[in-house]
């Protein structure tokens, strides 16, 4: 039986994708497809035309074929939740480890991958470390890395600060008086996608970073409700509700989407100075406007917070995506055998084509023909000489804390809520 779910084109990066769902389900009702096809199942962005052609050299000599399902960026997590422990289920899917996989873990859903990896030990080996473990649960891995890591840079439009006579801000003070600065000539000073919600997290979890060091938000992680009470969470608020006062993101910024390309144009399009994004932003502009990610697309690290606990060279975002085995697939051998391609020389030179940065051992020395060398040696150091890197606040806490750190996020910066209901908002969240 096969069940075909269509989905709506969703804008990612400028260009439409038609985005349709197909699901296999067993006749047993097992979960997990079965037949001659594996389904793996990923976010759909512009990155997709890399894990096609990835699929494509797989299919070439496997009598079992892989079929890559698609869902919305906006839509995934949510999508996800609903189907895994369905006959729907796919046999592999995209997750950013950590917290977004414990829940299916603790459920018997996931296949531990330890046997692959004893028969493959290229499949651990060919991955930095700190990378791979973050796939690691109970001392099991269930997870290989794919795509690539992910920080969250300060990106801007080259143009529009040398109109303004500014450039990168190096710390906070430098921000707030680009902010004013860019204000004064009209332009919106940071674009930002809130509609997406998750975009405005982003400055929460840099803020909090460079308030409090990375210690704070592990301490809430471990189920230390006090500390998001704690003096420096409060000032980590305060340094928000000033940025959002000074005007720095607009009126309209909850009516604005990352995830149907507004943000990014209003970048491109020199009507904002900066945004604040991971790492894909680049694949996302050389998608939308190739033209303007080669020439006027800038990027730099957050700014620093003087007296702030956290390191300057601290970085958020996501330590890597990775491919996770349901335990009921009934191809197991092929599954293992399609992970491979995760460590490929094709899988480095292809991601890093559109600009992502993979977490191979040997990715450094094909940097050089990257799609932009200097941004993906720029990343790279970033990552290398990181003293922390926090992974995102709504993938360390489990899949259920995602709609209340979204929406308290939300609220905070809207006004909708002060710096008490987001506190408890926040003491609320269920921990890992």
């Amino acid at each position: 039986m096969k069940i075909r779910v269509q989905r709506p084109r969703l804008l990612a990066g400028g260009v439409t994708l038609v985005l349709a769902l197909t699901l296999s389900a067993c006749g047993d009702g097992e979960g997990a497809s079965g037949g001659d096809e594996i389904h793996v199942l990923v976010y759909g962005d512009a990155t997709n035309k890399v894990e096609k052609k990835l699929v494509d050299s797989f299919n070439k000599t496997s009598d079992v074929k892989v079929v890559l399902d698609t869902i919305p960026g906006a839509d995934y997590q949510q999508k996800l939740q609903t189907i895994i422990s369905t006959p729907q289920a796919p046999d592999v899917f995209f997750n950013w480890g950590g917290g977004s996989i414990q829940p299916y873990v603790k459920a018997g859903l996931l296949m531990p991958l330890d046997d692959f990896i004893a028969k493959d030990p290229g499949l651990k080996d060919n991955f930095l470390p700190s990378v791979f473990n973050t796939a690691v649960v109970d001392g099991a891995s269930y997870g290989v890395p794919m795509r690539g890591t992910q920080p969250v840079l300060l990106f801007h439009n080259k143009q529009v600060l040398r109109d303004a006579g500014l450039e990168a801000p190096k710390t906070w003070d430098d921000l707030l008086a680009a902010v004013k600065t860019l204000k004064g000539k009209g332009v919106t000073p940071i674009a930002l996608g809130g509609g997406d919600k998750w975009t405005t997290m982003m400055w929460f979890e840099y803020l909090y970073d460079r308030v409090a060091g990375p210690e704070l938000f592990q301490k809430a992680l471990d189920g230390d409700k006090a500390a998001w009470e704690s003096a420096d969470s409060k000032k980590a608020l305060s340094m928000i509700r000033e940025l959002v006062g000074a005007g720095a993101f607009g009126t309209n910024f909850d009516s604005v989407k990352f995830t149907d390309g507004g943000s990014p144009a209003l970048l491109s399009s020199g009507k904002a100075a900066f945004e604040l994004m991971g790492s894909w932003a680049y694949a996302t502009q050389q998608d939308a406007d190739k033209e303007f990610a080669e020439k006027n697309l800038g990027y730099s690290a957050f700014p620093a917070i003087a007296g702030g606990k956290g390191d300057a060279a601290n970085l958020v975002g996501n330590t890597n995506n990775f491919y996770s085995v349901l335990k009921k697939t009934k191809h197991p051998e092929e599954v293992a055998a399609f992970l491979k391609l995760m460590y490929s020389d094709q899988f480095v030179e292809e991601q890093l084509a559109v600009g992502n940065l993979p977490t191979t051992v040997n990715t450094e020395k094909f940097l050089p023909g990257s799609a932009n060398p200097e941004y993906s040696a720029y990343q790279f150091d970033l990552v290398k000489n990181a003293p922390s890197f926090q992974v995102s606040w709504d993938q360390a806490y489990p899949p259920a804390a995602i709609t209340p750190i979204h929406t308290a996020v939300q609220q905070f910066f809207s006004g909708q809520i002060d710096e008490g209901g987001f506190i408890q908002a926040m003491q609320a969240l269920p921990t890992v």
